[in-house]
């Protein structure tokens, strides 16, 4: 099992920055791939960013203000989310995701969400 948490979520004017923070802990060694999902109200979870090994990918929405980055070193396992020039559209609550093989199976493990509002 692998659990995760988020923080550094909060209320933000536009054009300014935030950082998230996720936590991973508990299987970790199985986890090959992580990443942060975002959902706004009345709208579908969406992918914002994936962290593989060395490969990182955007959403076309992100591309040029946000950066994903991980930690593992030191018994840390931590997944970073640097967003700038944040947006109105940007406010949604936004999950860590964890991608682990455990058995042979695809394992998909998340947090609870971060509340990021981007508001004047």
């Amino acid at each position: 099992q692998v659990q995760l948490v988020e923080s550094g979520g909060g209320l933000v004017q536009p054009g300014g920055s935030l950082r998230l923070s996720c936590a991973a802990s508990g299987s970790t060694f199985s986890i090959y791939a992580m990443g942060w999902y975002r959902q706004a109200p009345g709208k579908q979870r969406e992918l914002v960013a994936r962290i593989f090994g060395g490969d990182t990918k955007y959403a076309d929405s992100v591309k040029g203000r946000f950066t994903i980055s991980r930690d593992n070193s030191k018994n840390m396992n931590m997944v970073y989310l640097q967003m700038n020039s944040l947006k109105l559209e940007d406010t949604a609550v936004y999950y860590c995701n964890g991608e682990a093989t455990s058995g042979g199976y695809g394992m998909d493990y998340w947090g609870k969400g971060t509340l990021v509002t981007v508001s004047s």
